[in-house]
């Protein structure tokens, strides 16, 4: 069963076309990858996901629900949440306080409520913080909860940036080149943790990431672009030997 449906997503910034009749579809429990060259509108994609620009046609659906009728605050509540190419992490914060944030969207106390530590905020910040452990004890990160984010290893905020995604308690994680700038062992580490996230929290993943190994290995369907359009997709093994990926990523045609 489609949890997420792109249903021909075309996006135009003037003259220029980022988007160009998109397609495919996410099944429950699922990683799907989307992958393509630089600018082949990867990102234009995760940003219509989650209401940052509006498709200039097409139709977004989501486990019933018309994404596109959605202001981008209700996008997170409605069970979707992503993540950035670029660290977005309160440096000033501490670990535990980063991963807190993303339970946003799911607290009770709200933004007028908080400052004055009204109820229920006392007893609701007790909880997220003990859930927030929970997401770090995940990611092997426990034991520096209380560390503030500035100075620590890239790898270790990138881990950080995705144990707050999981605090909005998704059902679609988006997650927007992970991999990238991490070292071999933890680009592997990774993929596994992906894999056990995608398993223990019955997610559907959106995975976008260059790091074609970590792609092929955790991926159900890959589903590659070009110039704003959708030139194959498939499973992993489909799509590697499909000739028109080959001459995306080569830049020449096949004799």
């Amino acid at each position: 069963m489609a949890l997420l449906e792109v249903d021909n997503i075309s996006v135009r910034f003037g003259g220029i076309v980022a988007l160009d009749g998109l397609s495919f579809t996410i099944e429950a429990g699922s990683i799907c990858a989307l992958i393509g060259p630089n600018g082949a509108g990867k990102t234009t994609l995760f940003n219509v996901v989650s209401r940052v620009y509006e498709p200039s046609a097409g139709h977004l659906r989501f486990s019933g629900l018309d994404l596109l009728e959605l202001p981008p605050h209700q996008i997170p509540r409605a069970g979707v949440t992503r993540t950035f190419q670029n660290l977005a992490l309160f440096p000033g914060l501490s670990v535990v306080e980063n991963v807190m944030v993303g339970a946003h969207s799911h607290s009770k106390g709200g933004f007028a409520a908080s400052p004055f530590r009204f109820p229920p905020v006392p007893s609701q910040e007790k909880e997220l913080r003990a859930e927030a452990m929970a997401y770090l004890g995940q990611m092997h990160l426990a034991h520096l909860a209380n560390r503030p984010c500035a100075g620590l290893p890239y790898g270790t905020m990138k881990r950080i940036e995705l144990a707050r995604a999981m605090a909005s308690h998704p059902k679609l994680l988006m997650l927007d080149e992970p991999a990238s700038g991490l070292t071999h062992s933890e680009v592997d580490e990774l993929a596994g943790l992906i894999g056990a996230l995608k398993d223990t929290h019955e997610l559907s993943i959106l995975l976008v990431e260059h790091h074609m190994a970590m792609v092929m290995s955790i991926s159900e369907k890959v589903v590659v672009m070009d110039f704003g359009r959708k030139i194959a997709e498939g499973t992993p093994a489909e799509v590697q030997s499909n000739p028109a990926v080959i001459e995306a990523y080569l830049g020449t045609p096949l004799t």
